[in-house]
């Protein structure tokens, strides 16, 4: 008797609901709005796709564009449904709009979880929100969700007067994790517009950006923080062991990260400047929260702390200009005209590419009679020290080199000259 009365119920449900007049009805109204969705998606997609390709050097803003844009059919069937949702709820019972229902909340969740799954650059945290996403919402269409959250709910400990829930946890962590990937999203995407303003120094785009990317990670925790329940207040009583905490183990991590505020503030160096640190030399890259990134010329990046840059003696080729003055040292033999050879060896570095010769035109010093050469130093600037100096050195010397040749100017070899006063005797002594 029980199982006819289940099949009777059964029917008479699908009598009321599958085979209604209104079921057909919102058959129609889904079909109708998945048409029109691909139809105004595929005109979007090819606009979209335009401006998208403008987009240079934001990397993230355009994954974002891409992702949306690859969807926009689910964008527009979602925004569809919802305007029919809304418009059957004041003309009908919810028992004539369940299939519109249950299908915008499908569409839109399959929109969102779609996206962050193209977005996310991590394959497994891909998979792992998606699976997350998938499985609250199967609870949620089964109608279990409630009591699963309630049991979750149940498994609470107290402490003191803050009642601490596995459901509250999973709540506070995901939201702060969420939240958190969001606010780290848009810093970038806000970085990279503060990196194109031309009215900022580097040093200032940077630390604008990273006040950008701090306020709204914080921003982010608080707004978890609040949507979950937790007072804010009663996180003071941990106050006291982080500040121990920092005082200790954490007393490196804050050094170089208020470095690096002084660092940016006092805009002793910014990205692209030329620096020599100790036996580093290269140029700078990025300024990070903990140290700065240095690339030298075999291609090698110093991850070096900030506390360095302030502790240390930083010599800095670019600081308030980019003009770098350069010696070489050369000799050439007695034979030779020093005039000549002074007007020649000028003439010869103002024709090699990278010398400045706009700026400052380069100058040839006798500087001394060695012992086997007349020895001069010629001086040169440059403007790109970024790009070495050794190179630019061996790129005078063989320009030197072949103007000397072809001016008939020797460059001597070191030679010794010596001379006997006491006459001896080199014949071969006589055999016994």
């Amino acid at each position: 008797m029980d199982i006819r009365q289940l099949v009777n119920g059964f029917e008479a449900w699908i009598r009321a609901y599958v085979f209604s007049e209104w079921t057909l009805y919102q058959v129609v109204i889904i079909a109708a709005g998945y048409l029109l969705a691909a139809f105004a998606a595929s005109r979007a997609e090819a606009a979209l796709d335009a401006r998208a390709r403008q987009i240079k050097g934001n990397p993230d803003l355009l994954r974002v564009i891409i992702a949306f844009m690859r969807r926009l059919n689910w964008l527009f069937l979602t925004m569809w449904l919802w305007l029919a949702d809304v418009i059957l709820m004041r003309m009908t019972s919810s028992s004539q709009r369940w299939l519109v229902s249950t299908a915008l909340t499908l569409t839109a969740a399959w929109f969102i979880i779609s996206v962050l799954t193209k977005i996310i650059r991590n394959p497994t945290l891909a998979r792992t929100v998606a699976f997350l996403s998938w499985g609250y919402l199967a609870l949620y269409a089964l109608r279990l969700d409630e009591p699963v959250l309630s049991a979750l709910d149940g498994l609470a400990l107290n402490l003191g007067a803050v009642r601490l829930s596995l459901l509250l946890v999973i709540k506070a962590v995901v939201l702060a994790v969420a939240l958190i990937w969001v606010a780290v999203l848009l810093g970038n995407v806000l970085s990279h517009w503060v990196q194109k303003s031309g009215d900022l120094s580097p040093s200032i785009k940077v630390l604008i950006s990273k006040f950008i990317k701090i306020g709204l990670i914080i921003i982010a925790g608080a707004i978890a923080l609040s949507a979950t329940g937790i007072d804010l207040t009663a996180l003071t009583v941990f106050s006291g062991a982080v500040g121990v905490g920092i005082g200790f183990g954490l007393q490196k991590v804050v050094s170089n990260f208020i470095s690096g505020i002084i660092i940016l503030l006092d805009k002793s160096i910014k990205p692209g400047d030329t620096i020599t640190l100790g036996d580093t030399f290269g140029s700078i890259r990025d300024l990070r929260s903990r140290f700065v990134s240095v690339i030298t010329r075999d291609g090698k990046e110093y991850l070096i702390p900030n506390e360095d840059f302030i502790s240390q003696q930083v010599v800095n080729w670019s600081f308030s200009s980019d003009f770098v003055r350069i010696d070489v040292d050369f000799g050439t033999s007695y034979d030779s005209d020093p005039h000549e050879v002074v007007s020649l060896a000028m003439a010869t570095a103002s024709t090699v590419e990278r010398v400045a010769s706009d700026f400052k035109a380069p100058v040839c010093w006798l500087t001394g009679f060695g012992a086997s050469s007349l020895d001069f130093r010629l001086r040169f600037w440059i403007s790109d020290p970024a790009n070495g100096l050794t190179n630019v050195r061996g790129q005078v010397l063989m320009a030197l080199w072949d103007a000397f040749k072809e001016a008939g100017i020797s460059i001597p070899f070191p030679h010794r000259e010596i001379i006997m006063k006491t006459p001896v005797d080199i014949r071969p002594a006589p055999q016994d």
